[in-house]
């Protein structure tokens, strides 16, 4: 199951520092974003959060579109900016075994 094995890896992940620290940001990217369409566009939190999700992750169901002019140019930045890390965070979290099974096979590596 790679959901199961994606929050292995999460819970995992929390105790490396440099993972710990994308993941809060990415907290912090997601609450931000969740607080702007809240407040802004008038959604309500899980609206606005499922929004950012949905946008950051590349879906884009098109179900939820900002209405003014400022939300729209918010997304446009907030893409740009936000896109990076989830993307990270992910590539982090899936690759996070194999590494982890790198180091075990491989008793004469440099790290």
């Amino acid at each position: 199951m790679p959901l199961l094995r994606f929050v292995k890896n999460a819970r995992a992940g929390v105790k490396v520092p440099e993972v710990r620290m994308l993941m809060i940001t990415a907290v912090l990217v997601l609450a931000a974003g969740s607080w702007f369409y809240h407040n802004i566009e008038g959604w309500s939190w899980i609206d606005s959060l499922y929004f950012c999700v949905i946008t950051l992750t590349t879906i884009g169901y098109g179900d939820f579109t900002p209405q003014t002019d400022v939300g729209k140019i918010f997304t446009i930045v907030y893409v740009f900016m936000g896109l990076g890390l989830i993307v990270s965070l992910i590539e982090v979290l899936s690759a996070h075994p194999i590494k982890h099974s790198v180091n075990k096979t491989s008793p004469n590596s440099l790290d």
